[in-house]
């Protein structure tokens, strides 16, 4: 995961993303992209809302928002001796996105030119992710997002836990977590009776993954009701300091009218998520 790009907003949950970001970067040496982004803009707005949002409209605002990103955004890497991108070094760098804001949609595009966009924990609450930012990079970018928890974790890819429930979306997740998979102590394929498709097993794919030559787990616990909880709470019991997920096997409509583990994963995780759709 040679390129990684980390989306700049003003919200609490900035540092705990950009320090996640800073811990894969050095562990593959990679370049890390800061680029600023804002809500998606539709191409035409009724007078009232716009008068509403006319912060986010008006153009010295808008360079206002992008420069106190970047300010903020190299300030970090700079706290932490992290050079631009360019110098002679074997470990991580950075660089600035040039131009205006970036809204959702246009991150999600650009983010198809990068191993992983990493992100923070969303939520409705002020101050806090967009989950607008999330899905944007999952469903445009055909590329893995990372959700950082809220607390940045110490270590990352030690003890991977793999929420295996036979899905595409799921296959597709693990093939882009191979490198962090790789590099793992322990790997654990966990399922769950009455979760997902029954075949391929998680066995058969714990057997698949030895071939790479991991050490590798396989768990099955018994049926839940509340997949999403469940996960975390096994995963918090297996010392597990990355989860890897498909992203949204069920549509984002029956998620938000039944609720479903993808949702429940991007609004309560404390350890990094990798996921894919």
């Amino acid at each position: 995961m040679k390129t990684i790009l980390a989306p700049i907003e003003d919200h609490s949950l900035l540092h705990p993303a950009l320090e996640t970001a800073l811990l894969i970067g050095r562990i593959f040496g990679s370049y890390i992209e800061g680029v600023p982004i804002s809500v998606n803009l539709p191409v035409a707005l009724p007078i009232d809302i716009a008068i509403g949002i006319s912060s986010v409209l008006d153009p010295v605002t808008r360079r206002d928002m992008v420069e106190t990103n970047r300010q903020n955004f190299e300030a970090f890497m700079g706290a932490r001796s992290i050079p631009r991108s360019g110098s002679d070094t074997a470990g991580p760098s950075y660089g600035w996105h040039p131009g205006e804001l970036m809204s959702d949609n246009d991150l999600g595009s650009h983010g198809r030119v990068f191993d992983v966009t990493v992100l923070g924990r969303p939520s409705g609450s002020v101050n806090h992710p967009r989950l607008a930012t999330a899905e944007a990079a999952l469903f445009e970018s055909g590329r893995p997002i990372l959700i950082a928890p809220p607390n940045a974790p110490a270590t990352l890819g030690e003890t991977v836990v793999i929420a295996w429930n036979a899905s595409t979306e799921t296959a597709r997740t693990v093939s882009h977590a191979m490198p962090l998979l790789a590099r793992a102590r322990r790997v654990v394929v966990l399922t769950f009776e009455d979760w997902g498709a029954r075949e391929p097993s998680g066995e058969a794919l714990a057997h698949a993954l030895r071939r790479h030559g991991m050490t590798v787990d396989a768990v099955h616990n018994p049926a839940t009701g509340r997949p999403g909880e469940a996960i975390l709470s096994a995963a918090a019991s297996l010392g597990c300091d990355l989860l890897v997920k498909g992203a949204y096997t069920q549509s984002r409509l029956r998620q938000m009218i039944l609720g479903g583990a993808t949702s429940h994963i991007l609004a309560h995780t404390n350890v990094p998520v990798l996921m894919a759709h």
